[in-house]
């Protein structure tokens, strides 16, 4: 999977940008503040339909601008010259997906597959559930067809049987939807339990490669509840006036969760900050492995503040297995990383909003010494 262009106007301070990407590698450069992140949370949006920086009616539309409009090109191996836009208003969006207007969201973040780690990646190993949850779902999402119409049944009846505990509702009201709900549950964490121990041997690998100091990272999964001792449906039965005291489903596939085992930390206590960020990028280089070994294409990588995230030792670390597994990646940073030792890239300089490209900007190995 490969970017070729990439348009964008009005996000944030980049009022009307058009750049055509390298195949394997682009730097964009420039001061802070000057709007590199930028240009990587307009793909961001367009893969996950969100930014990585907050929502889009809260500052991520320039000033005076009635929308965000977001459009790129891209090639596969089996469907080249693909394209996709989204204009998002912040309330409201429009999409187009090959030429075809684009009802949900879902079906345009289904086409592109991109991996971003960025200076708040680290709370998808020390922050909240939910982060670990999308990190499962995005996975199955992008590699099982059928798992989208699952996501979808499990969260229509978690919504039905919350809305009927805050109105107090009788349990003969309660009981259908808890079948639902425990079915559509009961495939969901059999589906991420799977995903989890597929992803074993890639992240033992990676993190390894990565940084050999953390050693093998393995990934513990837990459902929601006691799994081993109840069904869904059970455990729906035995909550269900704790549930209706409350307002809401207190155990189930919803409340998933995944924790990393280390030698290097013991059970129940948490990493380092900075091993946080190795360990999430480890599981994100985890991840687009799974990827490319399920869909034969490797997915797009977006890296924001480069330099700033990783110390040089493993920011070449990550460059060569980057590089070996040939991704096309994107990163941001303040200059081009002295790493780029062999590598060739298009290099892209942001000032004020504005974006220098060209054959002054694309470097190789000897402007970079």
């Amino acid at each position: 999977m490969r970017l070729t262009r990439l348009h964008v106007r009005d996000l944030r301070c980049l009022a009307d940008v058009e750049i055509e990407l390298h195949p394997r590698l682009n730097i964009v450069s420039g001061r802070n503040g000057a709007g590199k992140s930028s240009l990587l949370e307009a793909i961001h949006l367009l893969a996950y339909g969100r930014s990585f920086r907050g929502r889009v009616r809260d500052g991520l539309i320039r000033t005076g601008a009635p929308a965000i409009e977001v459009f790129v090109e891209w090639d596969e191996q089996a469907r080249p010259a693909r394209r996709a836009g989204l204009r998002h208003a912040g309330g409201q969006w429009e999409a187009r997906l090959d030429g075809e207007p684009v009802d949900l969201l879902g079906t345009l973040c289904a086409a592109l597959a991109v991996l971003t780690f960025e200076p708040g990646s680290h709370a998808l190993v020390d922050g909240p559930g939910e982060a670990r949850r999308r990190f499962l779902d995005w996975g199955l999402f992008h590699v099982e067809p059928g798992f989208l119409p699952q996501w979808r049944r499990h969260a229509r009846a978690l919504k039905q049987r919350n809305a009927l505990l805050r109105q107090g509702a009788q349990a003969d009201q309660l009981q259908a939807w808890e079948a639902e709900l425990a079915e559509a549950g009961e495939q969901l964490t059999t589906a991420r339990r799977r995903y989890v121990a597929e992803l074993e041997d890639d992240l033992a690998a990676m993190s390894s490669r990565l940084s050999p100091d953390l050693g093998p990272l393995a990934l513990e999964f837990s459902s929601g509840w006691r799994d081993q001792e109840l069904s869904l449906a059970d455990a729906l039965l035995l909550a269900r006036e704790r549930d209706r005291s409350v307002g809401f489903t207190t155990v189930g596939a919803h409340r998933a969760n995944w924790r990393l085992r280390s030698s290097l930390w013991p059970a129940g206590e948490a990493p380092s900050r900075g091993q946080a960020k190795l360990c999430a990028l480890a599981c994100l280089l985890a991840q687009g492995r799974h990827f490319q070994r399920a869909r034969g294409e490797a997915p797009i990588f977006l890296l924001d503040d480069f330099a700033a995230e990783l110390d040089q030792r493993h920011q070449r670390r990550l460059l060569e297995a980057l590089h070996q597994d040939q991704w096309q990646v994107l990163m941001t940073g303040t200059e081009p990383p002295a790493q780029l030792a062999t590598a060739e890239f298009a290099g892209f300089h942001v000032e004020r909003g504005c974006v220098r490209t060209g054959r002054e900007v694309v470097y190789s190995a000897s402007q970079t010494q």
